[in-house]
């Protein structure tokens, strides 16, 4: 909802009389609030002061028909002051009230001045943490607004240079990642157009299964060092359907990936979701010849269980597999160990998605991936 224009005119005009700074606008924050409550105290003490009744002529004899009255002290000898009328009732009690009122209109202006403070101090912030969450799952969002104390105008003005910055080292490696898939996949085509021309057929075997290695190997790399720079929006996305769909279309058939449970829709980047579990699919099978997929739909989040039958993982290297091109041949390759980029492209996707990926292994054997995505 859009502030009306005088109040948008009246905080520019506001904005200009303050300090630049921010010490200097929390100075005079203070100054202002103790001037307020010095006067609002002086205030109501005029207005609490004892009635006209003490101030006034000593009364008559007649005054109160007969009733006896106090007189009026004596001046001190040689003195020219008049006399000065006996103190009111309860003197001392008003006076005690006088006090804690004074105290606490001052304490209350103080207390005010803090929280209008602490709201100058903590929205910027605030603004700058929420901009930097952002960041890290979208760069190409709107850049921070340069408004505020100098010392945030300057802060925002740096997180916006960081920005740029980012964005361009992203243009420059969409690139260099164009460039490096053309002068490889080139090379890669002759050799495979040479190795047709074989006569032995166990050589020509031999040679196109180096080169389909080699093509594995690139098309990961270059999935790895495409990652966050895809611009694919977020969409509604039925993940049931998804999942559906990747485990008839995998090559392995449908009865090597089998799918339970179902999922409301969910807000994430539909290809980057399905690579990610494709990976975690696709490493099931390899390693475990078969994929459970398992759907549980929580207030909160979704999370998308893969298990496999395998030989599992060792638990302390359960963190280390998802570095980049770290393989497990010993304990988990039954006929090649992959490039080593799968599960690391996977938790990549999944923080973009601003979710988790963890693996956990199961109690008889084999090991499970379990991907959680928050409902947002």
């Amino acid at each position: 909802m859009l502030a009306p224009a005088w109040l948008i005119r009246l905080r520019a005009a506001v904005s200009r009389l303050l300090p630049a700074t921010l010490f200097g606008r929390l100075a005079l924050l203070l100054f202002v609030a103790v001037l307020a409550s010095h006067l609002l105290a002086l205030t109501v003490l005029f207005e609490l002061r004892p009635g006209p009744q003490w101030r006034g002529p000593p009364p008559g004899p007649g005054d109160f028909h007969g009733a006896a009255i106090a007189p009026w002290p004596a001046s001190p000898p040689g003195s020219s002051e008049p006399p000065r009328p006996p103190p009111p009732p309860g003197g001392l009690l008003h006076l005690g009230a006088s006090m804690l009122l004074d105290i606490g209109v001052r304490l209350g202006a103080l207390m005010l001045a803090a929280w209008v403070g602490a709201r100058w101090l903590s929205r910027p912030i605030s603004r700058l943490a929420h901009a930097a969450r952002e960041l890290g799952q979208d760069v190409h969002r709107p850049p921070l607004p340069e408004e505020g104390a100098q010392e945030f105008r300057e802060a925002s003005r740096v997180f916006n240079q960081m920005q740029a910055q980012l964005r361009r080292q992203l243009e420059e490696r969409d690139r260099f990642v164009a460039a490096v898939s053309h002068d490889l996949r080139t090379p890669l085509t002759r050799l495979r157009l040479r190795a047709e021309s074989l006569a032995d057929p166990r050589e020509r075997r031999g040679f196109q299964q180096d080169i389909e290695g080699m093509e594995e190997m690139i098309r990961a790399t270059l999935d790895y060092l495409r990652g966050a720079a895809d611009e694919e929006s977020f969409v509604l996305l039925d993940v049931g359907a998804l999942v559906t769909s990747l485990a008839d279309d995998h090559p392995a058939g449908p009865r090597a990936v089998r799918v339970e449970g179902a999922a409301r829709a969910v807000r994430v980047q539909p290809s980057a979701l399905r690579r990610a579990i494709g990976n975690l699919v696709d490493n099931a099978i390899r390693y475990g010849e078969q994929a459970h997929i398992r759907l549980r739909d929580e207030p909160g989040r979704l999370c998308i269980e893969v298990n496999d039958r395998g030989p599992g993982i060792p638990p302390e290297q359960l963190e280390q597999v998802f570095e980049p091109f770290y393989r497990l041949e010993s304990s988990r390759n039954r006929h090649t160990g992959g490039v080593g980029l799968g599960l690391a492209i996977a938790r990549d996707i999944a923080r973009r998605q601003g979710g988790s990926l963890t693996l956990r292994n199961l109690p008889r054997s084999g090991l499970q991936a379990v991907l959680e995505l928050p409902r947002r």
